[in-house]
């Protein structure tokens, strides 16, 4: 069948597929505007299987407060590149998938893909505009958090390529509001400083055992006798907490306090017992996610 140059160019419009495959599709579909739609479709699913195995480094990092602050998400979308990372159809799916992962918080990854809304279901979506944009693009992972007596506080770096979410148990009702500028301090100090965990009994015990032989192997290369050597290693240990630990960290807008005394003049104020329990911490260009 052949089909016109208005039906190609309607169905391009309505689908940003190219020209060639839109007549293809439509020649195959006998004019079938559906039908046509779910043959790019599924042309799209090929594509994606095809650039399975190219590096999606680029993206955006999403997040979203909602049942009155005492919920958040955080969601990264990965692509090949910044330009198709800043693109409408970008967006738009990211925030269309965000308001799915909200509205029914799914368990997992697999199960979010197969949400859907008003007849669009996430992974046709993400086939369409993989077919559409030619680029790999994955939902990567997200995180839901609540609390019940505490306080969520998110964060996103310019450009969006960084996401934080700080939260904190015990917060005294008719003090949220004198709390919420010292966490979102602290949500740029996870954003900046990187900490791995927030308190030093949380960070893994192979970690430190690690660090406590390269001290005291280092130690030794310089002559350190053996009786000091485990003297060395708690001092340096206690110095890579100061580094790592969220707590522990020397606060970047003012070095004379530690993140942990923001809480501790809070709760001292405020005769509180208010706690950091969680920070989420999404950057594009993490390796381990």
């Amino acid at each position: 069948m052949s089909v016109s140059a208005i039906q190609v160019k309607e169905l391009r419009e309505k689908t940003g597929a190219g020209m060639m495959d839109c007549k293809k599709a439509l020649e195959e579909s006998g004019g079938d505007f559906e039908k046509a739609i779910e043959i790019l479709r599924k042309k799209g699913a090929a594509v994606a299987a095809k650039r399975a195995e190219r590096s999606a480094n680029e993206g955006l990092v999403l997040t979203k407060l909602f049942n009155e602050g005492k919920s958040a998400a955080i969601l990264e979308i990965n692509c090949e590149t910044d330009f198709v990372a800043r693109s409408e159809d970008f967006v738009n799916f990211s925030n269309f998938v965000m308001e799915l992962l909200v509205d029914q918080k799914p368990k997992d990854i697999a199960s979010l893909m197969e949400l859907s809304r008003d007849g669009k279901k996430v992974a046709d979506e993400l086939n369409a505009i993989i077919g559409k944009i030619g680029e790999k693009i994955e939902v990567s992972r997200f995180a839901i958090e609540n609390t019940e007596s505490g306080e969520i506080v998110e964060y996103v770096h310019h450009g969006s390529k960084l996401g934080v979410l700080i939260k904190v148990d015990n917060v005294p009702f008719d003090k949220a509001a004198e709390l919420h500028p010292s966490l979102k301090d602290i949500a740029m100090q996870v954003a900046a400083m990187r900490p791995l965990t927030i308190y030093r009994d949380e960070v893994d015990k192979t970690v430190i055992e690690k660090e406590i032989d390269i001290y005291k192997e280092v130690a030794r290369k310089e002559g350190k006798p053996e009786q000091v050597l485990e003297k060395i290693a708690t001092g340096k240990l206690n110095k890579f907490f100061e580094e790592n630990c969220l707590n522990e960290q020397a606060f970047i807008k003012d070095n004379t306090k530690k993140v942990g005394d923001l809480i501790s003049e809070f709760n001292k104020k405020n005769s509180a017992q208010t706690k950091l329990v969680l920070f989420r911490r999404f950057h594009i260009s993490d390796e381990n996610k």
